[in-house]
């Protein structure tokens, strides 16, 4: 096994199937970064195993079966590792996971890191279309999946030559219950080889892939989950998002295998079940997009409701609204943490500053992502002005799988991310985000970011989700429709209602405000957990026809 020392990576890495993966920052940083402690140059299953030595009996994972220790889920991860080794997989392969949250997925995913593979997991859910393109785009030589029926027809994808079931056989996949000829091996992994893809949907056709590699995982990523946290307890972090996420991904590498801690999972998301998990296993941080924490917060109180140990409730994945972290912090008494991250490398959170609107997103830790804001030219701005945010740091990925033209598009000669995000860094060296570039709606000519829109629509008292999206229209191009899903209890405002609320109260202007609403029971969500905008342009286009 890898104890650290010089890396091998060198100038790139190419799988077995011919995808090359190349390190966009400059190797003197990567170096910089270790030499300083920012990453362990260690691999996931190398840091993994030394916490199964130093405390086999500690709980590793509690999911819907129960709770498994640390011994007990590494002798499940190293029969994975002897089952994909048998089969011929290794170093320099790149093997899909398609399971849904629990210990399986954890073991598979930590087995395919101890042969030395780079792990491509991605969410269960229906359609194939995405699957494909990951698995084509990949060449992923072979897949873990609950069902045959998760993986696509070989037929169509010549590299994926072996797929494997946690279950029973079946006449085209191979179950991993079956007995191992020969035990594992642990191998030695270069901490910058790439260890895990991570998946996006983003702003793109089709899903993007980052590459990843141990030390990143284990180093940045990791580092920024450690800040979350107060005192020497043990982290016990319950993660609501699927594990095969990119927020998701502080699950298995960071809580498991970087950090020693404790796993608690949900298959599917259920805001009851959540709020009684908390109750019974007393996680010390809980992990979710705002629609999952608003909507556990939500959820009327139970007998005897105990939330001893919990420390923090940790927003991501997309803009936390005042209202859902005001009803966090009435609900459980705890302070909520809103972190600016994504899966191209960038990360930021209020774990010091508060989460309060003069703090932002909190300051940006150089020992996770160092962050300038610069103009289209890539020079930074001054304190105070907009523009492009940029990131670069330990956790920065390695680069894009076979997307040479996002890796153009998105990183610089010098590896900073280009994150496509418009904010600004304050006197304080704070960083505020004001949304997306390019996520505008034109009306007539005239640009409205429906971050900003929704970011004021969220003070009302009256409106616990609220999204904003586009709707066609053959005079102005555009009209900005305000869809929101009502606090429970209270009265249900109008169009009119909300408008002088937003220009009387909150000072918009009166060309940024919505000129249609939709109500909806429940915010339509995606396989991450995400409000799904365009569930929701669509709706909103279908049920306002005729409203103009």
């Amino acid at each position: 096994m890898t104890t650290g020392g010089t890396s091998n990576f060198g100038t790139g890495w190419t799988s077995n199937a011919g995808v090359a993966i190349r390190d966009l920052v400059p190797a003197p940083l990567r170096r910089a970064w270790v030499e300083q402690g920012h990453c362990p140059d260690r691999d996931l299953y190398t840091l993994f195993s030394g916490h199964v030595k130093r405390h086999p009996g500690r709980t590793a994972v509690i999911d819907s079966a129960g709770a498994v220790d640390y011994a007990g889920l590494d002798a499940r991860v190293r029969h994975i590792a002897a089952r994909l080794a048998e089969r011929g997989l290794g170093e320099r392969d790149i093997v899909a996971v398609r399971l849904p949250n629990g210990r399986e997925a954890v073991a598979a995913e930590l087995a395919v890191a101890a042969i030395g593979a780079v792990a491509l997991p991605y969410p269960p859910g229906h359609g194939s279309r995405g699957p494909v393109s990951l698995l084509g785009r990949s060449r992923a030589r072979a897949a873990i999946v609950t069902d045959p029926s998760d993986a696509v027809a070989r037929t169509h994808l010549p590299h994926l030559e072996a797929v494997f079931t946690v279950g029973e056989s079946h006449s085209t996949a191979q179950s991993l219950t079956a007995p191992a000829r020969q035990p594992f091996v642990p191998r030695a992994v270069d901490p910058e080889a790439p260890a895990r893809i991570l998946v996006t949907s983003g702003s793109e056709a089709e899903p993007k892939m980052v590459a990843y590699s141990h030390n990143a995982m284990a180093g940045g990523r990791a580092t920024y989950v450690r800040a979350l946290h107060d005192g020497d307890r043990v982290m016990r972090n319950l993660v609501l998002v699927p594990l095969a996420s990119s927020f998701g991904s502080c699950g298995t590498s960071v809580t498991l295998a970087a950090l020693g801690g404790v796993l608690l999972v949900q298959e599917t998301f259920d805001p009851a079940a959540a709020l009684r998990v908390m109750v019974e296993h007393r996680p010390t941080h809980v992990f979710g997009v705002p629609t999952m924490l608003r909507r556990i917060a939500d959820q009327p109180p139970t007998a005897r409701e105990d939330f001893t140990g919990l420390q923090a409730l940790v927003s991501s994945g997309a803009a936390l609204p005042d209202a859902t972290a005001d009803a966090c912090r009435d609900r459980f008494g705890r302070r909520v943490i809103t972190v600016y991250g994504s899966s191209d490398g960038v990360n930021c959170h209020t774990a010091g500053a508060g989460a309060f609107p003069d703090t932002g997103t909190g300051l940006p830790d150089p020992a996770v992502a160092r962050i300038r804001v610069t103009d289209d030219v890539g020079v930074p701005v001054p304190a105070g002005h907009p523009g492009e945010i940029r990131a670069r740091g330990p956790m920065t990925p390695l680069c894009y799988v076979a997307a040479p033209d996002l890796d153009a598009r998105y990183r610089t000669p010098t590896g900073w991310v280009r994150t496509g995000d418009r904010g600004f860094l304050d006197e304080h060296g704070r960083l505020h985000v004001l949304g997306r570039l390019q996520q505008i709606v034109v009306r007539g000519g005239y640009n409205i970011s429906p971050a900003e829109v929704e970011r004021e629509l969220s003070a009302h008292s009256a409106v616990a989700e609220v999204a904003c999206v586009g709707v066609p229209d053959p005079e102005l191009g555009e009209r900005l429709c305000a869809c929101i899903r009502e606090t429970p209890g209270a009265r249900p405002p109008d169009l009119p209602e909300l408008t002088v609320f937003l220009e009387s109260q909150r000072g918009l202007e009166r060309r940024k405000l919505p000129e249609l609403l939709l109500r909806v029971d429940d915010m339509p969500l995606g396989p991450t957990g995400k409000i799904c905008r365009s569930t929701l342009a669509r709706l909103a286009a279908r049920e306002t026809s005729g409203v103009r």
